[in-house]
């Protein structure tokens, strides 16, 4: 790793402020708005790097809190990082395992020192600190890291969200003085705005960290049980507040009409763990629907799961052929059922980067939530 990370603003659109641009990594550039798919243990499940690629994906996502667990660091340290471990050759952004304590890790403390935690394996006890956090990513080998932050559940009380984001704030200027330390040669560094749904906590939050100084800035705390109009509302005054030159990334969000909203927002980076794992129980994403294949109106159907979708499942199988592979809980309908959502999502954000490279992202927006909206319409007008 040795060219430096930046980024470049390209387009943005007059009506909405959604933007068009370039992040610049060590291992290639990524064009956003974008969708990162997500590889929990190093793999996004289903998939291999060839489909990754088949799929469009330029950057995929690493969870540090997983990988530090199993397989360890000292397994992935010998390949010089996850990305020759797993035969990756793209960009990755890993988080900080500040999510993953919070919603799967037992008996965990919280202290201004870091994180003490039993693991969700096996029960064993571990301390993650902002410093650590700094290590074990740079020992990945990341391109874009997260700062250790404190995620909180929804709701929670103005004092529970002002208490989480002070430590936050504190935890980012120790991850920054550790990466200059042990940071990687062009190794990102982005802080995270915390402050629960409480619009004057989240602008604190924000010019704390711009204050500080990061390579790029997320939105953490979205996406916990919140109402999406509140979700929504949270970001749109949050977003504003990041600097215009840095990358801006929305954490864990969501589903593709939170995708489009998001990025008329300003926002570039996505990831989800929704296409892979709803493709393992058998949902299916398209512009006008959200397809059950499981359903049995789709066993004698010998049409493609999306007409106008280009990925290898809709050109080469049939929605009758993938409903009795995930009846049948055949290995291959994880496969292609991942194959296609990974495909949708990313080209869901590539068209949205076209449309403001073109001037039509407003119009590209309302068509593609007014065709979500009548679809959803239309399946409670056949419940009903």
């Amino acid at each position: 790793m040795t060219a430096r990370f930046s980024y470049t603003l390209v387009a943005e659109d007059p009506q909405t402020g959604a933007r068009a641009g370039i992040v610049h990594t060590p291992h290639g550039d990524v064009p956003t708005p974008v969708f990162m798919p997500v590889g929990t243990l190093g793999t996004v499940k289903a998939l291999d790097p060839r489909d990754l690629l088949e799929c469009g994906a330029s950057i995929i996502l690493g969870n540090t809190y997983h990988l530090y667990l199993r397989p360890g660091l000292d397994v992935i340290q010998p390949f010089g990082g996850l990305r020759r471990f797993m035969g990756w050759n793209g960009p990755i952004l890993t988080d900080s395992g500040g999510f993953q304590v919070f919603s799967l890790a037992d008996l965990k403390k919280i202290s201004e020192e870091g994180a003490v935690f039993q693991s969700h394996i096996d029960g064993s006890r571990h301390v993650l600190t902002p410093e650590k956090a700094v290590r074990y990513q740079a020992a990945l080998g990341a391109d874009i890291a997260m700062c250790l932050d404190e995620c909180i559940a929804w709701p929670a009380a103005f004092e529970r969200a002002e208490e989480a984001l002070a430590l936050t704030t504190r935890w980012a200027a120790r991850c920054k003085e550790e990466a200059a330390r042990s940071a990687l040669p062009g190794q990102a560094l982005f802080g995270i705005v915390q402050g629960g749904m409480f619009p004057e906590l989240r602008e604190r939050s924000a010019g704390e960290l711009v204050e500080t100084g990061f390579d790029g800035y997320a939105l953490g705390g979205l996406s916990v049980g919140e109402p999406r109009e509140l979700m929504l509302e949270t970001a749109a005054r949050a977003l504003p507040l990041l600097p215009k030159d840095k990358p801006r990334y929305v954490m864990g969000v969501g589903k593709p009409e939170d995708l489009v909203d998001m990025a008329a927002l300003g926002a570039d980076m996505f990831d989800c763990v929704l296409p892979t794992r709803n493709a393992r129980n058998g949902q299916l994403f398209t512009d006008s629907e959200t397809v059950n294949i499981a359903n049995a109106k789709h066993r004698l159907d010998t049409g493609p799961l999306d007409p106008d979708c280009g990925c290898p499942t809709c050109r080469n199988y049939s929605r009758a052929y993938l409903r009795h592979l995930t009846m049948s809980r055949e290995l291959l309908a994880y496969r292609l059922n991942t194959l296609h959502n990974v495909h949708y999502f990313v080209h869901l954000m590539r068209r949205a980067r076209e449309a403001v490279l073109a001037g039509t992202f407003a119009r590209f927006r309302a068509e593609f939530l007014e065709k979500r909206r009548t679809a959803k319409a239309m399946r409670e007008e056949v419940i009903a």
